[in-house]
């Protein structure tokens, strides 16, 4: 890759991010009269829409704000955000209200808003840039460009002065040195454009459990076992990571690799991160204790923690984390659901004008509360009369201390923890009434499906029906209202209206709901529609070339680089999703074009899930199935539900259940119906051991 071309007139202006607040905006009248209007009035993403007042002329990314940069010949200003995000909304407040600085952004750029959470294919260019120029990236992401959108610079949030500044001395460098911002145009580019490629792995592709403990033994060190997480500050969950882990203890038998997982999973949930009151999960902590969070809740979060915590409970049996799963999924039901079965994108950090309002409390807030019952509740929860953070307020957090507060309130534990069970439902009560955080209620294909597969993970591990019941309706909310005829699929959906061709990230995450539903209810018609999605997606997003997929399909207006996301993060990597997707298809169908083409992507990768820890944990899942190969566990005849019920009682991350009251359609069911009675198959390979009617005999085969 070559070095990206830095002229020394920008670098000074990178600045560290200051603690200033944005006023809360007032919810927008219909009927009200706006000094300002822009172009964005007509879009429908709660982002865009805050900013459709400001007096900055913001156009929506599209054909007509670039046609307009063009034709003028100005510079593009790019500026991408998301609606729970919290420095987006303080950079609004101090530069994009301001009239002063919107009059100097019209007249010299074209000014372009970017939700990222429905364009994250644009998104990812720009990060790009940014990531190049200045080795980090955020929200929100502010980005120069030539006419035709390549970037010449970009940073994240600037305070008003340091903005002005870097506008009025980038517009000055473009019109005094023209071929130097050329070349920086170019070398960005050529910098975007290598970032991705990826080059075949033409050798032999061997995967071994060998592998997998060097995965773990490069990634042990960077492990926090006293706090969970990794040892750093700001902490963020990564769930995938602990989903791998757990898969590789249940290999390897490795002690700290379950440690990991447990003591971050039992501080995530007694720390600030969780919301004691009314359940979900904070974006992260700032703090490496997690307490302090960044308040914002995202679905995204929320539905794989579901996951992990009820796969978690399914490996240790322990209880609290049963709990967990209940309270957020009671918030997910009571904050984030729609009346047509689809799921919310998140909601806000900031209430009345501050970061964390709606969730903190005083001292005296909660004794008017709770009253007599009040004390042992507020040492549980670590509350202060002068507060444990800003301002005089609490965060509530519980540290491990439930012993030493029940023997100082002459209580048992049980006591102890079913008084706090109690006060939850007041203190929800009265945290109802205050002025809520902003809700951004589109409705984004992939959040949902993982969300949906948290619900269905839900219920097969706690096999309560109405966790099912949720899981369906969001199931036929995607297939009804986001899928047409061809299997294409949308992005978004938004008062009644769903809109953005998907991209890849939503075929694979809905290809792999669609799996989960049919493993809880082996109804094939789950099954077969995440078939016809990834034969979609293979037309359209595939590389031949690399047996990669790229992120936006080849029906999509070109950017100026056709980006693959390799690396698992806070949302595991749409390419990872996919390899998965095809190795679970290629088993259920008896493809093994898919499963080749899983494993030529697996081997593509290898040399970075070696090194990669957590930023490959979901390729290292992968990696693992093929290491230990996987059974294939067929439950056939009247019987197989609460046979299957059975099985998802254990911990089995190796075994792929099918199966039916008949032999169905599948070819993998074929001749294994025998009559009255229910017949359970272990499998490898598409080769059979010995039926049997005993779900115990069953599984001492699989957990071998």
């Amino acid at each position: 890759m070559k070095a990206v071309y830095l002229f020394g007139i920008i670098c000074s202006l990178i600045i560290s991010s200051c603690s200033q607040i944005r006023e809360q905006k007032e919810n927008n009248n219909a009927t009200e009269e706006h000094k300002y209007t822009n172009q964005l009035v007509q879009e429908s993403s709660p982002y865009l829409l805050q900013h459709a007042h400001n007096p900055v002329n913001w156009y929506p990314w599209g054909k007509e704000a670039l046609a307009k940069a063009k034709k003028e010949n100005k510079l593009i200003l790019v500026s991408i955000g998301y609606a729970a995000c919290h420095w987006c909304h303080v950079m609004e407040h101090e530069s994009f209200e301001d009239e002063e600085v919107a009059k100097y952004m019209n007249e010299h750029f074209v000014c372009i808003k970017v939700d990222r959470e429905e364009r994250p294919d644009v998104d990812q260019i720009y990060m790009n840039a940014v990531q190049l120029l200045t080795g980090s990236g955020g929200w929100p992401l502010n980005c120069i460009a030539l006419p035709d959108g390549r970037p010449i610079y970009g940073g994240t949030y600037y305070p008003k002065d340091k903005w002005m500044d870097l506008l009025q001395k980038l517009l000055a460098f473009v019109k005094d040195k023209p071929e130097e911002a050329e070349q920086q145009a170019k070398a960005l580019q050529e910098g975007i454009v290598a970032s991705d490629q990826i080059v075949e792995n033409t050798e032999e592709a061997a995967f071994s459990i060998d592998d997998l403990n060097a995965v773990f033994s490069n990634w042990k060190g960077n492990i926090d076992y006293v706090n969970g997480g990794h040892n750093r500050a700001p902490k963020f969950p990564l769930p995938v990571g602990y989903q791998f882990l757990l898969h590789y203890h249940y290999l390897s038998k490795n002690k700290d690799a379950l440690k990991a997982v447990t003591t971050t999973l039992d501080k995530m949930a007694d720390g600030g991160i969780y919301d004691q009151i009314g359940g979900g999960f904070a974006r992260y902590s700032t703090d490496n204790t997690w307490k302090v969070p960044h308040f914002e809740k995202m679905l995204y979060d929320n539905a794989q923690l579901v996951s992990l915590y009820s796969t978690a409970y399914q490996q240790t049996k322990n209880p609290k984390y049963k709990q967990v799963v209940k309270e957020t999924l009671e918030f997910i039901d009571r904050e984030l659901t729609s009346k047509e079965g689809g799921f919310y994108s998140s909601l806000d950090a900031d209430s009345e004008g501050e970061e964390g309002k709606f969730y903190v409390w005083t001292k005296t807030e909660l004794e008017e509360v709770l009253g007599e019952k009040a004390t042992p509740i507020i040492d549980y929860y670590n509350i202060k009369e002068k507060g444990n953070w800003e301002q005089g307020h609490n965060i509530l957090f519980h540290s491990d201390n439930g012993k030493k507060i029940a023997e100082k309130h002459k209580l048992s534990i049980a006591e102890l923890e079913q008084q706090v069970l109690d006060a939850k439902p007041k203190l929800l009560k009265a945290r109802v009434k205050r002025i809520r955080p902003g809700l951004d209620d589109k409705v984004l294909t992939s959040w949902n499906a993982l969300m949906l597969k948290a619900y269905v993970d839900a219920y097969r591990v706690f096999d309560d029906k109405k966790y099912l019941d949720k899981a369906l309706q969001n199931a036929m909310f995607l297939k009804t209202k986001m899928k047409l005829a061809d299997n294409r699929l949308n992005r978004n959906y938004k008062n009644g209206k769903a809109s953005i061709n998907a991209f890849l990230d939503d075929y694979a995450f809905t290809i792999a709901a669609f799996i989960s539903v049919y493993q809880a209810t082996f109804d094939e018609q789950w099954l077969n529609i995440a078939k016809d999605l990834m034969t979609y997606t293979l037309e359209h997003f595939y590389d031949e070339s690399s047996g990669m997929f790229y992120y936006t399909s080849d029906i999509d207006e070109a950017l100026i680089a056709r980006k693959m996301e390799l690396s698992d993060n806070v949302i595991p990597a749409s390419n990872s999703e996919m390899a998965k997707n095809l190795y679970v298809l290629g088993q259920y169908f008896y493809n093994n074009d898919y499963i080749q083409k899983s494993k030529k992507m697996l081997n593509n990768v290898k040399a970075n899930t070696l090194e990669g820890a957590v930023y490959y944990a979901n390729w290292d899942i992968l990696m693992a199935w093929f290491s230990n190969q996987t059974y294939e566990v067929a439950i056939v005849g009247k019987d197989f539900e609460s046979k299957r019920k059975e099985f998802d009682q254990h911990y089995l991350p190796n075994v792929l259940l099918y199966g039916g009251k008949t032999e169905g359609s599948l070819s993998a069911l074929e001749y294994k119906l025998i009559s009255n009675q229910t017949t359970i198959y272990v499998c490898q390979n598409q080769a059979c051991k010995a039926p049997t009617t005993e779900v115990n005999v069953a599984l001492k085969e699989v957990m071998k």
